[in-house]
This record gives C-alpha cells, structure tokens and sequence, in this order.
C-alpha cells in the first residue's frame, strides 16, 4: 500500500490545533520508543525526525495522510512528545499538560491512539499510567510492542505475555521497524479505527 504522507503543523498549545475534521491517530509513548520510526515505516518516507537522544519531540506534530491515486487526505498522523525522560527541560515538560492531555480528553476527531512500549524492558509505570488513562477517557487504543525483532521467538512470547498482564490483560501487537513485520496488521487496524470514526462536518 503506497500513501502520501505531508507534514502540516507543529502545536504546543492547545490553541495551536489544526481546525478538527479527517479522523486522527496518535502515536504515544515513552521518550525513544520508536514514535517517528514507526511512522516514517508506515508511510514510507522520513517525514517524521528521528533522534538518538531521547526527549527531543517537545509539540504535538500533525500529518496528513492521503492514499496514491487518491486526490484528498484521507487521515491525521499526530506524533506526540515521550514521556518518561527525566531530562527533558523541565519548563518544556512541565508545559506538556497545556497541549498533551487537552489533545486527549476533548479532541473530537481523535480515533486511535496508538501506545507504543518496549519489550526489551520490564513493564514501566508510565506506560501502565497511559493505558489506565486512556482506558479511563474510553479512547480506542492498541498497544505496539516495537523493536520486537531484538528478541528470540520464546523471548518475545514471554516479554508480550509479561506485558499484556501488566496492562490488564491487553493485547500486545509486536511489530518491526527493520523488518515490517506487523505493519500490514497495523495499516488495518488504523484503517478500520479511521473508517468508524466520527468525521466532522463542513457547515
């Protein structure tokens, strides 16, 4: 499946939002997760910046997402800013629940957010924070285990269980930068998430 992807805006205000209508999927999770990796994979293209330091998406980066052959967007990617990096500037982090948990809780075209975890490290508190607060706001959500191809076979079976558990019994979908592997699993659940979502009208 080929898309084009184009970067819209960046927002670290809530008043910053691009105007609500195509159905929106974020992309969350903690500070070099693999967030803009995972994106730059599903869209084909380096759109969003990767970094090798941690903490470096500090705004709320929306793009558009529009299928080859056809002539309008289709979908919003939004990649938000890590969490769980104690360096982080701390007037850049504490300014994050001005934009971040706004975005969350009202932002009408949100559809899926898409809560990306490592399953080469234990189960983090933080990560268990975002998935009871998104359970709490009923937020459609997925839980992508990224980096999964580090892992052998039986390792990664006992990371995902280890951390479907510690998620309440989440399913945990594995997926692979490097080799794709679940991208195609992942373009249909975003898919099907945007297809039922509430669009806004044009009055």
């Amino acid at each position: 499946m080929r898309v084009l992807a184009q970067f819209l805006t960046s927002a670290s205000d809530e008043t910053h939002f691009p105007p609500p209508g195509l159905p929106e999927i974020a992309f969350l999770g903690r500070s070099n997760v693999g967030k803009s990796s995972l994106i730059n994979s599903l869209v084909g293209s380096k759109i969003a910046k990767t970094s090798s330091s941690p903490g470096r998406t500090q705004t709320i980066n929306f793009f558009s997402i529009r299928w080859a052959g056809k002539p309008s967007p289709e979908l919003i990617f939004t990649d938000l800013p890590g969490y769980g990096y104690a360096r982080a500037p701390r007037e850049v982090s504490a300014g994050w629940n001005r934009f971040i948990e706004p975005y969350l809780t009202r932002r009408p075209t949100l559809a899926l957010c898409i809560a990306l975890v490592d399953p080469n490290i234990p189960p983090q508190t933080s990560d268990q924070q975002l998935i009871a607060f998104l359970s709490l706001l009923q937020r459609p959500f997925l839980v992508v285990a990224t980096k999964s191809d580090r892992l052998s076979n039986n390792q990664r079976a006992k990371s995902l269980a280890a951390l479907g558990e510690a998620f309440g019994g989440t399913t945990i979908v594995p997926i692979s930068v490097k080799s794709a592997a679940g991208r195609d699993e992942l373009w249909r659940t975003i898919r099907t998430a945007a297809s039922v979502s509430p669009v806004l009208l044009k009055s």
